[in-house]
């Protein structure tokens, strides 16, 4: 450099290997957001599940019923139940083969969910809700080896909030399901039904 000749600013190289880096970072930063999301909805349903089991287990004895109202207790009332086997009561004898599908649902949506497109509002949500319905009810068997249940309702079977979160993440799932099936059928008709004037002007 001359003497009285100004420094050049440096300049980075952002040739054509800066291209695939930048798009590796934006990815890694992508499916980072989308694992908060996830597992912030997920976390919050698990929260919630485990509070309302521990209320249930140190408030009432196992079997003792609750509701705030006498004329409501023959519809819906608190009941301290414990569940060995799936959502709802159902197959009382495989609290071991339901272990294992927790951990492999859950570990099947942690993998699917960030490819999911971020449009599918309603299936990013099903997969939440039953991610955290399928964690309350694993940390439950891994703790106490049975399930807490306390929501009772007429004669259907007692059940948790974890039950409830993955029946919603189902009901989302097939609606959901429902709509787009819906869309594509329109989408095709539109695209069969000839524009205005087109028959006219083939005539």
């Amino acid at each position: 450099m001359l003497r009285g000749e100004r420094p050049r600013p440096l300049r980075y190289n952002q040739g054509p290997a800066w291209g695939p880096a930048r798009n590796r970072v934006e990815a890694r930063l992508t499916k980072a957001r989308d694992y908060a999301v996830l597992l912030g909805l997920a976390g919050a349903v698990v929260a919630l599940d485990q509070w309302t089991k521990y209320l249930v287990r140190t408030r009432l004895a196992f079997s003792e019923s609750w509701s705030p109202w006498e004329w409501l207790a023959p519809y819906v009332r608190i009941v301290h139940w414990n569940n060995t086997g799936a959502a709802f009561g159902l197959f009382q004898s495989g609290g071991l083969v339901f272990t294992i599908v927790a951990f492999v649902v859950s570990l099947a949506i942690l993998y699917y969910y960030p490819r999911v497109p971020a449009s599918q509002v309603p299936l990013r949500l099903a997969l939440s809700l039953q991610l955290g319905g399928a964690i309350g009810n694993l940390i439950d068997r891994l703790a106490q080896g049975t399930v807490t249940d306390f929501i009772s309702v007429g004669t259907f079977p007692v059940f948790n909030l974890a039950d409830a979160s993955i029946s919603a993440g189902v009901a989302v799932l097939i609606a959901a399901m429902w709509l787009e099936e819906r869309r594509g059928k329109k989408g095709e008709a539109d695209e069969e039904e000839p524009a205005p004037g087109a028959e006219q002007g083939a005539g």
